[in-house]
């Protein structure tokens, strides 16, 4: 039996390593060198020439002058954008989780409606997303007749009341960004056994009771997958100010920008990772 087990278990390993062979294949083949180069070039002033790239050391000049000589360049692009990500990234989870709650559901024509909250993920690009934004297409009908965003102005502080006003006025895009979470959210909700729920409705329990002892705490795991593709979604978003800024004018300083960036956005997702522990924690007794 205990051989039978190992057995098992180096069968389970050796189909892991067959399932992220791609990855690792495609890491090596496309991305690590170019990685390793950036971080290289971040070092050195690099001037593309005829007979090729010269790079002359540089030291950590351009950290420096990004960090603190010119700090315009990262900070009041970076903060107003951050907030963005903190008032977007629950919206997008809570309209994601309320959709394929929805769609879990049976009723006539259900497979439809799931197509048609996915079709914007797979036929939408960066340049017609620019392009909506840039129409004002994003934006509900309803904001502008009830002078919602005068009322932020008004009520909310300057530093957030800016992206605040960014978010509505592109809300119907945010959402229209969820198809990936909407599908997560459904694969878990179905990974949460029916009959859990019928013994739930035997014992007298409600939907709203259901939901909160039930799908929430069974989602947790979904919620939290979801948390960590919506940051790496909203850090890529097309509006991003810092992908923006980075050009081929200056490769040594654009490649410093950029692994500042990429220091910036792991300590997001470590903040995202220190949330979930603790809402996992409340919530493990319960699963």
């Amino acid at each position: 039996m205990n051989r039978w087990r190992l057995q098992a278990s180096t069968l389970r390993k050796w189909e892991g390593t067959l399932f992220i062979s791609p990855w690792i294949f495609g890491f090596f083949a496309f991305v690590a060198f170019p990685l390793a180069f950036s971080l290289y070039m971040s070092f050195h002033r690099v001037k593309v020439t005829v007979s090729g790239i010269e790079t002359v050391p540089n030291g950590v000049e351009y950290y420096r002058e990004i960090l603190f000589a010119d700090g315009g360049l990262l900070y009041d692009s970076l903060i107003p954008f951050l907030r963005e990500a903190i008032v977007m990234i629950p919206i997008i989870l809570i309209f994601s989780l309320m959709v394929a709650i929805l769609l879990n559901q049976r009723f006539w024509g259900r497979t439809l409606f799931r197509v048609i909250f996915f079709l914007p993920v797979i036929f939408s690009s960066g340049q017609i997303i620019m392009e909506f934004i840039s129409q004002g297409e994003g934006q509900l009908a309803f904001v502008e007749s009830l002078r919602i965003n005068y009322f932020i102005m008004e009520y909310v502080p300057a530093s957030w009341a800016d992206p605040i006003n960014h978010v509505i006025n592109s809300f119907v895009l945010v959402l229209w960004y969820s198809g990936v979470q909407i599908l997560i959210f459904l694969a878990g909700r179905q990974t949460i056994s029916s009959s859990v729920y019928e013994a739930a409705r035997i014992d007298g329990a409600d939907p709203w009771n259901t939901f909160w002892k039930i799908t929430l705490p069974g989602l947790v795991p979904f919620i939290f997958l979801n948390m960590i593709f919506t940051v790496i979604d909203l850090f890529t978003f097309p509006t991003n100010p810092i992908i923006s800024k980075v050009t081929t004018a200056n490769y040594g300083l654009s490649s410093a920008l950029a692994w500042i960036y990429f220091v910036i956005v792991l300590a997001f997702i470590g903040v995202v990772l220190l949330v979930f522990s603790r809402v996992d924690k409340a919530f493990g007794p319960k699963r």
